[in-house]
């Protein structure tokens, strides 16, 4: 498996929101050899709400030169994340922010990261489970 695939950072407003969705779609995505996922949840002090920092922090550890993929869970991380893309060099240059259900959403781009799908796929995949019916 090729060494640069899409990274993944999912953005909550909580910690554990955030890693438990990343636990669940890397249990989902087969565990093993997956793509980067990384959470970037609450503030630095372990609190409710979103950190710049943390995003910065998580971008640049998933990235591995092929992309990083961004989700998030609320409108105010959505607007975090805005912010620093139109800064233009806090987050790795091919940072993109998805628009994707969270957990579904997570676990598509993750199984198609994984396979060595590009950024644009990663997406498509994520953004597709909008679609994912429930009844």
């Amino acid at each position: 498996m090729t060494d640069k695939r899409v990274g993944i950072v999912l953005v909550s407003h909580s910690a554990a929101v955030a890693m438990a969705v990343a636990d669940l779609a890397r249990g989902l995505a087969g565990g093993g050899d997956t793509a980067p996922i990384l959470p970037a949840g609450g503030t630095p002090d372990g609190g409710l709400g979103t950190s710049a920092d943390l995003i910065t922090e998580a971008a640049r550890a998933a990235d591995t030169g092929a992309g990083v993929a961004v989700l998030v869970d609320l409108g105010s991380a959505v607007l975090t994340v805005k912010a620093l893309l139109a800064e233009g060099d806090e987050l790795p240059e091919g940072t993109r922010l998805v628009d994707a259900p969270f957990v579904e959403g997570a676990v598509a781009a993750l199984v198609t990261a994984s396979t060595g799908a590009d950024l644009d796929a990663v997406t498509s995949a994520a953004q597709e489970a909008y679609t994912y019916r429930k009844n």
